[in-house]
């Protein structure tokens, strides 16, 4: 299973308004994820850095094509813009990986 790990900004004081939205993600986007492959996915957070993660039992690819053609994702990144400071990849459309450097099993 392939891993993924991602990093973002909270927009200054809109903390309690990301964690409020993600409190009630709506069900139609956990089923966009679950379609993707996406297992044990979890945000952290320190201030207003984000760190998140999920497992891509189907591969890192086919998660980031699912997210990108679900007219969902676009509505949700939409909902979101006003209170997150995200960079994307320009041919994925997702949070730009980061490079694993450690890994204890």
């Amino acid at each position: 299973m392939e891993k993924y790990a991602w990093t973002g900004k909270i927009a200054p004081g809109k903390k309690a308004e990301y964690v409020k939205r993600h409190d009630e993600i709506w069900p139609e986007m956990k089923k966009v994820l679950k379609e993707a492959g996406i297992k044990n996915y979890t945000i952290w957070n320190t201030g207003d850095t984000l760190f998140g993660y999920y497992e891509c039992e189907k591969g890192v690819g086919y998660a980031a094509q699912v997210q990108k053609d679900s007219p969902v994702v676009k509505k949700w990144d939409e909902y979101m813009k006003d209170i997150l400071i995200m960079e994307k990849d320009p041919v994925t459309g997702a949070q730009p990986l980061l490079a694993k450097v450690f890994e204890l099993e």
